[in-house]
């Protein structure tokens, strides 16, 4: 009678495992589908006046929704593990994207090739190399964790990154060269590489951004506008005027959902990288504190999935997905709020831009997959 009471308990505690932590979807969907809405209210003044049609951002925005959630269905059904088997064949592939975005395959867009072009579709790289990133660093260590241990060791982390840096500095795109350089780095650190190690990699890595603002007339420019917006009211502090016009707008409760008026061609990019900008007008202080709140639980439970997972690989895995929307939702919020100079980083999940939905939910669909392989969460 014991013995069928322990194996009962037993089946339920493994089928609790094996449902995963369902958080990690249904706030993944939550947060798209809310972003959805404020792509429409941002974007729906612009898309009628430049194309006739009110909801030319929004229906593009929700062909991505869809995609990407067959796509994170879709990796939910398949082990997480299995992706360590194609990690070079992810790395490869996104060096290949990389640099096909550098000929005249690349789409030039505001004096930066960022995307690749295949008749109207066009992607942009730099989004799964992320990711791509991610899973040769977890696979790279889970096979021989001492590897973190010594500077050969971790030297192939570096290569890697450095040259996933030094392409898409090239496109040029500063914030996700930023971005991976700190998933570099955050990676390295947990997976167990020594101090001395780490203040080696930083200290370069640190002086070489006053650089790279200093080697690029438009960077120079832009940190001087954020330093003094009023300096340039019409030149390169616009966009940063504009949105803290519209964050002071918003005040504490908003001037109302789609009532926004910094949308009416004020602000500019309201739809992509400043939605954020709209938001804060719109539902005020509190909807953003809420809306940060909703973010970073997903991240809370992202980090809780990493720990409890039963493997190296998961672990790495969920650190490093959690990681790069963490640092993304951060620089973004940042950016906005006229915190650090302005870069053009999407807000995960929320800004228009299909290449970024797809793979951020293809990624928590692969999270909520290591989610199964963890303790009871």
């Amino acid at each position: 009678m014991k013995k069928g009471v322990k194996s009962s308990l037993k089946s339920l505690i493994c089928s609790e495992r094996k449902r995963g932590d369902l958080f990690i979807p249904l706030l993944t969907v939550l947060i798209s589908l809310y972003g959805l809405v404020m792509i429409y209210s941002a974007s729906s003044y612009q898309a009628e006046v430049t194309f006739g049609d009110k909801f030319y951002f929004f229906k593009k925005q929700l062909l991505g929704f869809l995609l990407g959630l067959a796509s994170m269905l879709g990796v939910t059904l398949i082990d997480y593990k299995k992706l360590d088997k194609i990690k070079y064949v992810l790395l490869v592939f996104s060096i290949v994207l990389l640099i096909l975005v550098l000929t005249p395959l690349g789409v030039e867009n505001y004096g930066a090739k960022r995307w690749l072009g295949v008749g109207p579709i066009t992607i942009q790289p730099s989004e799964i190399a992320k990711f791509s990133f991610v899973i040769f660093t977890a696979g790279y260590f889970a096979k021989k964790p001492q590897r973190a241990k010594t500077f050969l060791g971790i030297l192939p982390v570096l290569l890697v990154g450095g040259a996933f840096c030094l392409l898409i500095i090239l496109e040029p795109n500063m914030s996700i060269t930023v971005c991976i350089g700190a998933l570099m780095i955050s990676m390295l650190f947990v997976s167990g590489m020594k101090k001395r190690y780490l203040f080696a990699i930083i200290v370069p890595a640190v002086l070489t951004i006053p650089i790279l603002i200093i080697i690029e007339p438009y960077r120079l420019k832009r940190l001087m506008a954020f330093l003094n917006p009023w300096a340039s009211p019409k030149g390169e502090g616009y966009q940063l005027l504009q949105s803290l016009y519209a964050l002071g707008s918003g005040g504490f409760f908003g001037v109302g959902l789609f009532n926004s008026r910094q949308k009416f061609r004020f602000l500019p990019f309201a739809e992509s990288d400043f939605i954020l900008s709209v938001i804060g007008e719109e539902t005020g202080f509190i909807g953003l504190v809420i809306l940060f709140l909703v973010m970073f639980f997903l991240v809370y439970r992202g980090y809780r999935t990493a720990i409890k997972c039963n493997s190296f690989f998961g672990f790495l895995t969920a650190f490093g997905i959690s990681t790069v929307f963490a640092i993304q939702t951060l620089v973004n919020a940042l950016v906005v709020s006229g915190s650090i100079p302005p870069t053009g980083l999407p807000l995960p999940l929320m800004s228009c831009g299909n290449t970024s939905l797809i793979v951020f939910m293809t990624a928590f669909g692969v999270l909520y997959n290591v989610s199964k392989d963890s303790d009871k969460i």
